[in-house]
């Protein structure tokens, strides 16, 4: 099957549409950033092929036919639009050594804002949203730059360590997951999260967290039923048609 003809298969299209609409959700949501930062999923059944957002476009205005597919070595495959260069050494890297299908990365506020702080990260024993995140945070601790190469977005992926949420200090998140709904359900809920966090400590009054313990068993439970969050992503698809071309 060609390139072109996989891009247009009923499979990809549906990848296609769920990526433009977490892209369109997202900046709903204000965890967009300029026209920067990416979301990406690869194909059913593919390691080294995988859908992204291009270059140069808000995520408000991006529809299915605005993704383009790319191979792990960033060159495009299909689609109309160009690549960002930092996308392709993160969200290949990703892909490639963790497994995950669905790799989102943004700089969304309250998120990133934890990421200057000395624990660089969110308590996961803060607040019920934050407990659904016990044992899957991975903090990558030292700031390197920009992501321009293969190397530091294979040092950013080896830092998730088997996990499926990153704090990048002094820049940003990485959410990953197996589907798109789940996977941006779990984003705006961290966000979420981090919001709580900080107007907590902007009181200055110290937080109470619950033990270790209630928190896993939270987060077990809210990972072990997971309608929710497909109900929200089509509430989502409701309140946030594509834009027309």
């Amino acid at each position: 099957m060609s390139a072109d003809s996989e891009y247009a298969s009923p499979a990809v299209r549906q990848l296609r549409e769920d990526l433009a609409l977490a892209l369109r959700a997202a900046a709903h949501h204000g965890l967009s950033e300029g026209v920067c930062n990416h979301f990406s999923v690869l194909l059913p059944g593919a390691q080294d092929r995988y859908l992204i957002n291009p270059r140069g476009l808000h995520w408000s205005e991006i529809g299915p036919d605005d993704i383009v597919l790319i191979d792990v070595h960033g060159e495009v495959l299909a689609g109309r639009h160009r690549v960002e260069p930092t996308a392709l050494f993160i969200h290949g890297a990703v892909h490639r050594l963790t497994g995950h299908a669905v790799v989102l990365h943004c700089h969304m506020p309250y998120a990133t804002a934890l990421t200057l702080t000395v624990d660089r990260a969110l308590d996961p024993t803060a607040s019920q949203n934050a407990m659904r995140y016990m044992n899957r945070i991975a903090i990558d601790a030292e700031y390197n730059g920009l992501a321009l190469d293969d190397a530091e977005g294979e040092r950013i992926a080896r830092a998730m360590a088997g996990k499926d949420v990153a704090f990048l200090a002094n820049h940003g998140v990485i959410v990953a997951g197996g589907t798109i709904a789940h996977t941006y359900d779990d984003l705006y809920y961290l966000e979420r999260a981090c919001l709580h966090q900080v107007i907590a400590q902007s009181t200055g009054r110290p937080l109470v967290p619950v033990n270790a313990q209630l928190a896993a068993h939270v987060a077990a439970q809210i990972q072990g039923e997971r309608e929710q969050s497909d109900l929200f992503f089509e509430a989502l698809r409701r309140m946030l048609p594509a834009p027309p071309r």
